[in-house]
């Protein structure tokens, strides 16, 4: 296998991997919101801020050029969304790099 590709699936899978945290943390979200988890949990709270802490940097400049509504929060289909078109050119490229 060539190691270029080899590079670009391991990325494929680190994407994959960040799309199921922004999942993670979004329903987690919702069930904090609903009072379903209960902060006061200081390991709830833990994973919620580290979660937090972790995907700030992605959500943030999303949130910040979106449009109010209503306290929907669509920053995260909105970086997931990007990460599935990343992750569909890169298996392209890694597709293409084994070719003969």
């Amino acid at each position: 296998m060539n190691t270029l590709a080899g590079l670009l699936d391991f990325l494929v899978y680190v994407l994959q991997l960040l799309v199921w945290l922004i999942i993670i943390q979004a329903v987690l979200s919702w069930l904090v919101a609903f009072n379903v988890v209960n902060m006061r949990n200081r390991f709830v709270a833990t994973v919620v801020d580290g979660l937090d802490r972790l995907l700030a940097p992605l959500l943030a400049p999303i949130r910040r050029r979106m449009p109010d509504l209503g306290g929907i929060d669509f920053s995260p289909l909105v970086v997931i969304l990007a990460i599935v078109l990343v992750q569909r050119l890169l298996q392209g490229l890694a597709m293409d790099l084994r070719l003969p």
